[in-house]
């Protein structure tokens, strides 16, 4: 019962596949290749985005830093969630890979950013040569609290963002489970609703280590590229990235295994709840949830094997967070509920 991450999970049958047939003969070398190249004909064609800027890195801070690091200059800002994965998760990356862009922490309930605190945040900065100035804003989809932003909801952030002339960057570690949670398109989720830039994760949905960085706006490509070199982040044999896509984009294995993935999550979030005992923190909408439960639950689950991030809670109770994957099976959720009751 290991619900601690869907980065705990193996790689899926299709992308092992995949790996296996790109590791006959050669080569070449550097994206080069032609397993790259239909990759990002592919992710084009998926986002109804012909021209887009596709370069595959091998983990999500990577694409993330990398990405915005090309939004934004040292002396600018980039606006974020004050709980985003960017700001508590990626150890400065990208401060570090902007040379010192700041980022700025923006409240909201349940992980989203809240649109009137977005304004408040941006008008309160630029206007002087001793401040710094405003830079970008990054979202995070699925957040970091388990819900989901809807293309509305993007869209409207993305708006006032481009009221300031600042473009918009989206966290999409588990993107393929907010597609999934919505039925958006990936279009709908992303430059239809006023993204500029996507971190396409993969490495949570069944890859072994892949994510995408893609700019819609093709002018950007080539800084993006020198970026990536520059950092240590371009793979000799980027052919063993670009099949890892190949796999899991295939017949849409990645939003099969992303809807398995959610599927799996409502059914823990249903038996939790009939326990009578367990209350969520935050709305359950994707595949992450956080759930509070009597004192000594911990030690009885743990006993019974199972696996997960503990979290602070009040006297007389115990919090986690539980994170359902692609190969979660039905069976493993209904002893994770069992083993509470037990």
């Amino acid at each position: 019962m290991f619900f601690a991450s869907d980065n705990g999970s193996g790689a899926s049958p299709e992308v092992m596949a995949a790996l296996m047939r790109a590791n006959h003969g050669f080569s070449r070398g550097y994206g080069a290749d032609d397993i790259t190249e239909r990759v990002t004909n592919e992710i084009r064609r998926i986002f109804e985005a012909p021209d887009a800027s596709v370069q595959l890195v091998a983990t999500g801070t990577a694409a993330n830093a990398l990405a915005l690091a090309s939004m934004v200059q040292p002396w600018q800002a980039v606006f974020c969630h004050s709980h985003a994965h960017v700001a508590e998760d990626e150890c400065g990356a990208p401060e570090f890979f902007s040379n010192g862009a700041k980022l700025v922490l923006v409240e909201g309930d349940h992980g989203l950013i809240d649109p009137q605190a977005l304004q408040l945040a941006i008008a309160s900065l630029g206007g002087s040569v001793h401040g710094v100035q405003p830079g970008a804003l990054t979202l995070t989809n699925v957040t970091e609290a388990g819900t989901v932003y809807s293309p509305d909801q993007i869209a409207a952030l993305a708006r006032i963002a481009r009221d300031h002339r600042l473009p918009t960057h989206l966290d999409g570690a588990r993107f393929a489970n907010a597609l999934a949670a919505t039925g958006a398109t990936p279009a709908e989720m992303t430059w239809k609703a006023g993204v500029d830039a996507l971190s396409f994760g993969g490495t949570k949905n069944g890859c072994l280590g892949v994510e995408a960085v893609i700019f819609f706006d093709p002018a950007k490509d080539w800084e993006v590229q020198l970026r990536r070199k520059r950092a240590g982040h371009l793979f000799s044999k980027n052919r063993f990235l670009a099949a890892q896509f190949e796999g899991f984009l295939a017949e849409d294995a990645w939003l099969a295994r992303a809807r398995h993935a959610n599927a799996m999550a409502a059914r823990l979030a249903r038996g939790l709840a009939q326990t009578g005992t367990v209350m969520q923190r935050h709305p359950v909408e994707a595949n992450v949830m956080f759930p509070e439960w009597p004192s000594g639950t911990h030690a009885r689950l743990a006993a019974a094997g199972a696996v997960y991030y503990t979290y602070p809670a009040s006297e007389g109770r115990e919090a986690a967070r539980l994170v359902t994957s692609w190969n979660t099976t039905e069976a493993e959720v209904d002893a994770f509920v069992s083993a509470i009751t037990g």
